[in-house]
């Protein structure tokens, strides 16, 4: 297991747990023990006694601004209305739920969800292959043939390589961004492009939803004495009232795009696109090599690298006297 993944599981059940203690004692609340909690709290048991203190030290920081701008998570209607907490198991996230902790009230129909991120800020690491439809998976719409046509011959090359010799590195091949990544990105450029110009307003907005998630949430992304707070806010379900309890914030909607206006190469690069959108969307695609040695697949390294004025963005300072 990679230690990114482990540190990440690990800060998930950080900040579980400290939504349990803080909640406990102003509400009925419920822990479910899934696969992802017994996974994650292995993860985090792991690490020694000062390391597991960081972690929640960096959540109970997140955890106090939470509280301020959700009443919800403190107040419940009755003894009835108890909020449950779960770890959301990775087969959502495949799924486009990139949320990792769940906090629910049934008896409200309501809930909000936290992704949990440890010094990580990529969006997603999605793949490009042989047969992928990225189109169809990413955007609702197939790509095209010509698209398919251009890209069979690189993955067929990088295919033979490994049938003959399993062992052989990425390295070993002549000239590799010439050969493999900018043809490979040329053609997923083009056809980016393509599917917009036949989709107009359809290809923007999917993107930028297959990339950040279909639901509201928050994202926690600890860094190493801080943490930052982004509010994902597009359905308008996060930062509501209870009752006559108002949050101590008020968060806008976060806008979506409706129109791609460019996909270019970043600076000279061989290796990384960028894609501008309308309302401040702007993201790099970088292709590269999963592993050490040839397989035919690339992956993509996906980052924001703008986003509209009305994400809601706050930067909680640690002071670690651990």
């Amino acid at each position: 297991m990679a230690k990114q993944t482990i540190n990440g599981k690990a800060f998930e059940y950080a900040l579980l747990l400290e939504f349990y203690e803080r909640l406990k004692v102003q509400t009925k609340v419920t822990i479910t023990e899934n696969e992802s909690f017994v996974i994650a709290k292995s993860y985090f048991e792991g690490f020694d006694e000062v390391e597991q203190a960081t972690f929640r030290l960096t959540a109970s920081a997140s955890i106090n601004f939470l509280m301020d701008i959700e009443p919800r998570l403190s107040y419940g209607i009755d003894d009835t209305d108890i909020l449950q907490i779960e770890l959301v198991s990775d087969t959502q996230g495949q799924l486009g739920d990139v949320r990792d902790v769940l906090l629910i009230r049934a008896h409200q129909k309501w809930e909000i969800g936290v992704s949990a991120k440890n010094n990580h800020r990529a969006v997603k690491h999605s793949r490009l292959s042989k047969s992928l439809d990225f189109g169809k998976k990413w955007l609702g719409n197939p790509c095209s043939g010509t698209y398919f046509e251009e890209i069979a011959p690189i993955f067929e090359m990088l295919d033979s390589i490994k049938e003959k010799d399993r062992t052989t590195k990425w390295t070993s091949i002549e000239n590799m961004h010439e050969v493999v990544y900018l043809p490979v990105l040329e053609s997923f450029r083009r056809e980016l492009l393509r599917l917009s110009k036949q989709n107009p307003g359809q290809v923007a907005e999917n993107l930028v939803q297959y990339l950040i998630g279909y639901h509201d949430y928050y994202k926690v992304i600890k860094g190493k004495k801080k943490v930052e707070i982004q509010v994902y806010n597009l359905h308008g379900t996060l930062n509501q009232p209870f009752r006559s309890i108002r949050p101590k914030a008020s968060i806008q909607r976060l806008k979506l795009p409706n129109r791609l206006i460019e996909v270019v190469y970043q600076g000279g690069s061989k290796t990384t696109l960028l894609v501008s959108l309308n309302e401040g969307w702007q993201i790099s695609f970088r292709i590269h090599s999963a592993k050490s040695t040839v397989e035919p697949s690339l992956k993509f390294d996906i980052n924001l690298v703008s986003t509209p004025f009305t994400l809601f963005t706050t930067h909680i300072f640690i002071e670690n006297k651990i």
